[in-house]
């Protein structure tokens, strides 16, 4: 995709501009890559599952969304899972009109290469993790994609869009004022 060009042509390559202004420097790219190493699971990408993990929820089948809110007020989780529903149940129908026999995603050998190169190539590194969802049903299919529906779009938009309103403006970036300011 184009916009995954362009972040790794300016934003996160050697020298780029997390490099350049975060204030670990040189060392922003290494720590990441360390963070994603010891934590990244996809197993824990779905905003329920993410939610449990971080002890912000429990599983509970009787309650909204499957979850009982360990804070109830708290806007990412109650703002999230009406969007993770949501998401669950379009992708839930897409993929139903296309698999109106769940075995047929088993027997669609491009679904299954596609899965296998997720899991083998672009994350070759943890590919004989034990955790990874297998895809044998529409079931596993729906979760999947939702998984990667949910981290592109919401997850993406929580995290990252709301940084403008602290960051945009010079005096605010805090990271680049650790380092020599020019003339």
């Amino acid at each position: 995709m184009e916009i995954n060009a362009l972040a790794r042509e300016a934003l996160i390559n050697a020298g780029g501009t997390i490099e350049t202004t975060f204030t670990p420097g040189k060392y922003s790219m290494e720590l990441c890559s360390v963070a994603y190493d010891l934590q990244w699971r996809f197993d824990r990408q779905a905003l329920p599952a993410d939610l449990v993990a971080r002890g912000m929820a429990v599983e509970d089948p009787t309650a909204p969304h499957g979850l009982n809110l360990t804070i109830k007020d708290y806007p990412f989780a109650n703002d999230g899972l009406i969007l993770w529903d949501a998401i669950k149940l379009w992708v839930g129908d897409y993929i139903t009109h296309y698999y109106p026999n769940p075995r047929l995603v088993q027997s669609d050998q491009e679904l299954q290469a596609w899965w296998t190169e997720i899991r083998t190539v672009g994350h070759a590194d943890k590919k004989d993790e034990p955790w990874w969802p297998v895809l044998q049903t529409r079931d596993d299919l729906i979760d999947i994609i939702a998984t990667i529906v949910w981290v592109t779009s919401g997850h993406h938009a929580a995290v990252n869009f709301g940084q403008y309103a602290y960051k945009g403006i010079l005096e605010r970036r805090e990271f680049i004022n650790f380092s020599r300011q020019p003339g």
